[in-house]
């Protein structure tokens, strides 16, 4: 269990899996870490950088949309994109609790399996993303599970994924998702005050938020609220499509 609020991830749900996978690990050079089932969908998350720095993406897919049909909705809705981003947190009920407290209302809260506990807050109360909040008895941390990928290959219960492509020889580092805002002042407020957020760097369009992990998120000034863009560095600048999400290298 983390013992402090982690940035864990951003989902990016897509129908063509072989394609985001491709441009993932093909173009982009990251490392396939795990995957699994889950509620009417399937997962596989994808390391853009090391373990010291850089993010985590995970890839979305519908699987038995019988059982819960959500994604099935958000692509047809949609086409794509990204779904939401995730924190882990070290006690959830107290999470939960501060959140009614400052007003806003959890969701899909499921706290029948200890191993893995979570609660969604809306767009609407998260400033234009949906933020899944997790507590685990298995945190995977990145520094623990990437030798044990360069050494066993990925993990995954089951390992439903396609293979991917060669990895590119010159990976990107994932540095930040990008939230738009019309109030920067009140996102960042959100994010470090709920979330437990630190504010790393700011400058006259946008500020940098941290959490342990690596894991950061960037709110710009911006006429809508929601996620713009991805943010990377590397050695060739370029702008790459995850499902309709922008990356932008640079």
């Amino acid at each position: 269990m983390s013992e402090v609020v982690e940035l864990d991830h951003v989902a990016i749900a897509t129908d063509d899996i072989d394609a985001l996978l491709t441009t993932l690990v093909g173009d982009l050079g990251g490392t396939v870490l795990f995957g699994g089932d889950g509620y009417g969908f399937r997962w596989v998350q994808t390391r853009l950088g090391d373990a010291a720095t850089g993010m985590t993406v995970e890839s979305l897919v519908v699987w038995r949309p019988e059982v819960d049909d959500f994604l099935a909705r958000f692509l047809a809705r949609h086409g794509g994109g990204t779904h939401h981003v995730t924190f882990k947190v070290p006690d959830l009920s107290a999470a939960l609790d501060a959140c009614r407290a400052a007003g806003v209302t959890p969701v899909g809260v499921r706290l029948e399996d200890p191993e893995w506990q979570e609660a969604f807050l809306q767009p609407r109360d998260a400033h234009g993303t949906v933020v899944q909040l997790a507590q685990t008895t298995d945190p995977r941390p990145v520094a623990e599970v990437l030798p044990r990928v360069a050494a066993e290959g990925p993990m995954g219960t089951p390992m439903w994924w396609p293979a991917p492509p060669t990895r590119a020889p010159q990976p990107v580092t994932l540095q930040h998702v990008v939230l738009g805002s019309p109030d920067r002042d009140a996102t960042v407020d959100f994010f470090r005050d709920l979330l437990q957020g630190h504010v790393e760097a700011e400058d006259g369009s946008g500020t940098v938020l941290g959490w342990a992990g690596g894991g950061r998120i960037r709110v710009e000034d911006a006429d809508r609220a929601g996620v713009l863009r991805l943010h990377a560095t590397g050695t060739s600048p370029r702008t790459v499509t995850l499902a309709g999400v922008s990356l932008v290298v640079a």
